[in-house]
Parts: structure tokens; sequence; C-alpha cells
């Protein structure tokens, strides 16, 4: 045995969603669904255990003007593991976060590099911001920086024309996301209009991070070529404040703003409806704080997807769907730990009773 402390979780562990165990055990800081022999010294933890929660759009390092200093990332970090979020897919920072993975007491990180934006098409200090001819080798270069997923901006205001506009043309982005792809990376992009859409999922992408755009005539396509989409609902509930603050100068964008927001809703449900993956993403970072894991699973649930199936979209499919694994024998020993099913109840993630990272109960 190790240093790491036996962990003895008694009551409900949720191995998957029809997976019921009474009992697992943490090892070395390892899942085992054995007794171990000779185990001294063993804490017990009892209640509903659920693998890590995972944030599928998060930006550690990132502030509201651009990168943060490793004080304040680690503050984000800490953030999200008393949510329970222990697993997190940073969407775009322009920190180096490479340091958490020194850390057992904090989330891993999955990276996507940084953001890849259109020149002045995007937050000041988040992104590269570039032209097409350039956008392959970036593609490349954050491919190479990243943990297997590559960021776009793939819509943002033109100014020119008052609204929201396509940043990349078609062949611009089948190029880089072929690329991508060649090099192993998976690739995502940021898209709230309509008409960035089609292109992006013709041009091979595998994800859709806000999808606020996803309309009843491009639902066919996503689900048949199995783009997932993560809403980030918490994060689109910000549009109505957005549009009044653009209203005077960009009236058009305010009002395309609202519609967006109007139906966030029905989209998400309709893209449910039809088999396009969704997962959960609160774009915490920027402007907004970490630890919205649980506002966002409860977001999916008002849309109306059914509450396991919002619960699975942060935890099993969730790692499924970024090759990390759950409670799985010989796993990683991240897992929260509730007073009550959150099955039956979504609002229950927002209370955590211990949180256990790599096998040491942290929270």
């Amino acid at each position: 045995m190790s240093d790491h402390p036996v962990l003895h979780v008694k009551g409900r562990v949720l191995a998957g969603p029809d997976d019921v165990r009474d009992e697992l055990w943490v090892v070395d800081g390892r899942i085992s669904h054995d007794r171990p022999g000779g185990a001294r010294d063993v804490r017990t933890v009892t209640g509903w255990a659920l693998p890590g929660l995972v944030d599928a759009h998060c930006h550690v390092g990132l502030g509201a003007h651009g990168p943060v200093d490793a004080d304040e990332a680690e503050k984000q970090a800490l953030a999200d593991r008393e949510a329970g979020t222990l697993l997190i897919r940073d969407a775009g920072s322009p920190s180096d976060t490479r340091w958490v993975d020194d850390r057992d007491d904090l989330p891993k990180i999955i990276r996507a590099g940084r953001h890849i934006a259109r020149t002045r098409r995007y937050i000041r200090g988040y992104a590269h911001e570039i032209e097409p001819d350039d956008l392959v080798a970036y593609v490349a270069q954050e491919a190479r920086r990243g943990d297997g997923w590559v960021k776009l901006v793939g819509d943002w205001i033109d100014r020119e024309v008052g609204d929201l506009a396509p940043s990349w043309p078609r062949d611009a982005a089948e190029a880089a996301i072929a690329e991508a792809h060649r090099l192993g990376a998976r690739v995502t992009a940021h898209c709230f209009a309509e008409n960035s859409l089609r292109d992006l999922v013709e041009a091979g992408i595998d994800c859709i991070e806000h999808a606020t755009g996803l309309t009843e005539d491009l639902i066919p396509l996503f689900a048949e070529r199995g783009v997932a989409i993560v809403p980030t609902l918490v994060n689109i509930a910000t549009f109505p404040r957005l549009a009044e603050g653009g209203e005077s100068k960009f009236p058009r964008w305010s009002a395309h703003m609202r519609r967006l927001h109007e139906r966030r809703y029905d989209t998400v449900r309709s893209a449910y409806d039809a088999g396009i993956p969704v997962f959960v993403g609160t774009d915490a970072g920027g402007t907004l704080p970490h630890g919205l894991v649980a506002a966002e699973v409860a977001e999916l649930v008002t849309a109306g997807i059914p509450p396991l199936d919002a619960l699975a979209a942060t935890t099993w499919t969730a790692r499924a769907w970024l090759g990390r694994p759950g409670l799985e024998e010989g796993a990683p020993a991240d897992l929260v730990v509730y007073d009550t099913d959150p099955r039956t109840d979504v609002r229950v993630l927002a209370d955590p009773r211990r949180v256990v990272v790599n096998g040491r109960v942290t929270a």
C-alpha cells in the first residue's frame, strides 16, 4: 500500500445509468470493486456516488481580458473541483496550464490549445487572430499543443455587416479540419449563428459549441454526421444583456442575439430528439465564474432533456466521448458522493457531500 488512504464507498455506486453497486474501494488512488486484503485505517464514505463530473466547455487560465496568472487559474480549478467537476475539456485558453497535470488534487484537463479566430473577429486577448491562408498552420500548431482537440471561432460579429457572420471560407475550414484529423485531433468551433454551421459540418468538424443557430433544416445533417453539441445554456442566458449593450451600435446583431436566446430551449430539445449527442459545458472563464456544472445540468432538464440523460451528459457518456474512464476497475478514483439519488433530481448535484480526487477526499 502507498501513502494513499484506503477508502470504502458504501451506499449506491452509480457506475453507469443502470449499473448500480453497493460499494467500491479505493486502493492506491484507484478504483477497485473487490475488497482489498490487509487494508488498515480504512475511511468509509456513504451516499450516492457518481464519476467525477465533466465540464466539456471550460476555460482554466482565462479571465475577462485574456490570460490570468497561475494563482488565479488555481482558484478557477479549485472552484470547479468543489462543484464536483473533476474532468474539464478546456475549450481554448491562452495560458499554459500544464502545471495542473502535476497536481493530484486538481481536476484533470483535456486541452484544445488556444482559440483560433479571424483577425479582429473575437474577444481581444483570447485568440490567435489570423487570416484564412494561415489557418492550416495554426490548427497544426494547436493540435500539437493540445490534448486531442483544436478550437476554432466559427463566427463572430462582422462590424461591416452589423451582425454575426462566418469566420472561415469553406475550403479553408476543410483543409484545416483535415490537417487536425491527420494529426489525431478533433476539432470544435464556437458558433452562435445559423449561417456558419453547414460549411463546418460538411467540412468534417466533430463538435459545435453553443449551437444556438441550429435550425430544423440543419438538424438532420448534424445527426447524420454524428456532430456533438455543447449548448452552454448558462452562458446563453447572458444574451439579452449583451444585446442590450450593443443595441445602439449594432441593432441587427442585438435583435439576432435575442432571437437565438428566445428559442434556446427548443433548439436543444430538437437536437436531443434527433439523436444529436448533447454534452454539459458551462463556458466558465472569461466573464463567467467557475463551478456552474450543476446549473448547466439543470438547464438541460429545463430544455426538456430527461434527467437521466442530462446526468449522463456530465458523467458516463461525457467521459466515454472524451475517452476517459469513469468508475471502472483500475481507473483513477475521481468521484463525487451525494446524500440522495441524483438520477431522480439533478438539483442534488449542487450540493456534493464528498469530492474524491485521485483517491483522496478533498471536500
